[in-house]
């Protein structure tokens, strides 16, 4: 009796307060909650991955073993995903959900739950450089697609679901709520408004929330107490952001240029032996690239390189001033090729704690080597370190105000505020000046699939041509009288007619505004044909063609009607009204209101 009472009565409230908007609120919060938990989960088994190598290293007493590490890492993420996960490579994080959302509606596969922590706790664990945020993105993303599906959700409410999940895996992993709304802003989401912003802050905090009860008081960043700003200082920040901009330019390029040499080699196994056999390598000499790096980072907080310097084949070295300067560039540049011949390979990792761990390796540089030209500490070693980490994360992700916000963040106060804003800021101007696009979105945007905040091009980049083709018209052919083809007039709902031959090809159109003078004359039924009176179309598309050029040539021709091909054979028509009515619906459906 209660059962069926339930199932009357609660099941039909609860499913329509499933799909209400005021639901989205607790949605929100789940999504926050495994969001958190997903990047708890993939940070702790990688740490435990790191003691594990480290210890049998320091057991076996050789670092040859630290260099075995990233091929073993990349033939076990090849196993796994042939054998466990049906040949699905989650692939690049962000611009794989920067992807689903602008081709695919906002559906994000559900394999991505959990192949991306899989892959990349084996990537990045056993030794391959990278970051782990991506991939633990792309499995809240996962998360929040999922949510949205089950809850039946429009495209604008699985958006938001995506960027509450974007913004609490940030937030779990840095434990700074504000950057991580921000990031989701900046990177993934097209849009935000006051009613918006309240899940995304729930989200954030929920997974803070999470990864405080799971990690306790453990920071991936942990920054000492920073001096001050100094007015007298300013100049010195200013050319630091120049010096960011031009090694954010560098960094994107040699990570590019590395990920796409190892993709040119022959074989998916000729790619792992040798990106496992040079990050190996790397790694035996380096053993502080292995990873992610963010030891390296905490040390040079407090002015210290000693996890660089005090490498376990260079103990006996000792580098120092212009020397160690030297050895830390070296450090610098192949920390990129490392993680462009990872990901390259088939691994699975991210660029962000690699820019992070470049951006403070540059400002320590930086520091160190203004201390060698005027004799004394010019800038304080942690206040570099963090304005280089904003300066590098602003020109690589093309987000300044993540990285400004971060840095303020994981240093525990805005004391630093204006220095690092101004880095930041100059950084991802002249950044932005030489390459365009960053390295999340520069093939989205070559293949014209990005979403951007600009809504015009956002909402042409979600309609798809196929889907506005009318299939429906009647078809006629060159050598028919006016007489055969009147009867394919009176069934037709359609004014235009397409005219093909026999391989489908299009010859031209007939359009019943410009034949109404001689339609009905019977007279001529049977003396005029069909390629007397048609008119050649004023243009012709293809079924790929991207919206914002088929807008231009709507607008270049003047025309209400367009046919489109496929390989050169007619497929239908295109109109003018119902593109406009389906850029209306986008337009509404991609809005946060």
């Amino acid at each position: 009796m209660l059962q069926r009472i339930l199932k009357r009565h609660l099941a039909p409230q609860f499913e329509r307060w499933k799909q209400s908007d005021r639901s989205i609120l607790g949605w929100a919060v789940l999504t926050g909650f495994f969001a958190g938990l997903l990047a708890v989960l993939l940070k702790r088994t990688v740490f435990g991955l790191h003691e594990g190598m480290f210890g049998l290293g320091r057991w076996v007493g050789g670092a040859w073993v630290l260099g075995l590490g990233p091929l073993f890492g990349l033939l076990a993420t090849r196993y796994v995903i042939r054998h466990w996960l049906n040949g699905e490579h989650p692939g690049p994080g962000v611009p794989s959900i920067l992807h689903a959302m602008s081709q695919r509606r906002g559906r994000i596969k559900r394999i991505w739950m959990f192949s991306p922590l899989i892959t990349s706790a084996l990537s990045v664990g056993l030794g391959g450089s990278g970051g782990l945020e991506a991939p633990s993105l792309q499995a809240a993303a996962a998360v929040g697609s999922e949510i949205g599906r089950q809850t039946k959700r429009t495209f604008k409410r699985r958006m938001l679901l995506i960027g509450c999940a974007a913004a609490a895996s940030l937030a779990a992993l840095f434990k700074a709520p504000v950057a991580a709304i921000i990031f989701a802003v900046e990177v993934i989401m097209i849009d935000l408004t006051a009613a918006s912003l309240v899940p995304l802050l729930l989200a954030s905090l929920t997974a803070l929330i999470t990864a405080e009860l799971f990690l306790g008081d453990q920071n991936v960043l942990s920054t000492p107490v920073l001096e001050n700003f100094e007015l007298s200082r300013l100049p010195l920040y200013l050319l630091l952001g120049l010096v960011c901009a031009v090694g954010s330019v560098v960094f994107s390029k040699v990570y590019l240029g590395a990920s796409h040499a190892v993709l040119k080699m022959r074989t998916p196994r000729i790619r792992i032996w040798v990106a496992g056999a040079v990050v190996g390598a790397a790694v035996v000499f380096f053993p502080s690239l292995y990873g992610e790096g963010y030891d390296v980072v905490n040390g040079l907080f407090d002015g210290h390189s000693t996890l660089l310097a005090g490498d376990m084949t260079m103990n006996q070295m000792d580098p120092q001033g212009w020397w160690l300067i030297g050895f830390l560039l070296l450090a610098w540049i192949l920390k990129p090729i490392l993680t462009g011949m990872t990901v390259g390979a088939g691994g699975v990792a991210g660029i962000f704690a690699p820019a992070i761990f470049c951006g403070a390796l540059l400002g320590y540089v930086y520091s160190l080597g203004l201390e060698q030209i005027f004799g004394t500490e010019v800038l304080p070693v942690g206040n570099a370190v963090l304005a280089g980490i904003g300066g590098m994360l602003a020109g690589v992700l093309h987000a300044p105000l993540t990285a400004i916000l971060l840095a303020a963040e994981v240093s525990g106060g805005y004391a630093l505020f204006v220095p690092v804003m101004l880095t930041s800021a100059i950084s991802f101007q002249i950044a932005k000046w030489w390459v365009r696009h960053s390295i999340y979105t520069q093939e989205l945007a070559e293949r014209g699939e990005l979403l951007t905040h600009d809504k015009d091009h956002s909402v042409l980049t979600l309609m798809k041509l196929k889907d506005e083709i009318e299939y429906d018209h009647e078809v006629v052919q060159p050598h028919w009288t006016l007489g055969q083809m009147i009867p394919i007039i009176e069934r037709s709902v359609h004014s235009l007619f397409p005219v093909l031959d026999e391989k489908g090809v299009l010859l031209g159109v007939v359009d019943l505004q410009e034949i109404r003078e001689i339609m009905f004359d019977r007279e001529l039924y049977d003396e005029i044909k069909v390629h007397e009176f048609m008119s050649l179309p004023q243009g012709v598309l293809d079924s790929q063609t991207k919206m914002e050029k088929v807008m231009s040539e709507f607008e270049r021709t003047e025309a209400w009607y367009l046919p489109v091909q496929t390989k050169g054979v007619f497929v239908g028509f295109v109109s003018r009204t119902r593109l406009f009515n389906t850029y209306r619906k986008w337009l509404q459906e991609s809005s946060l209101n």
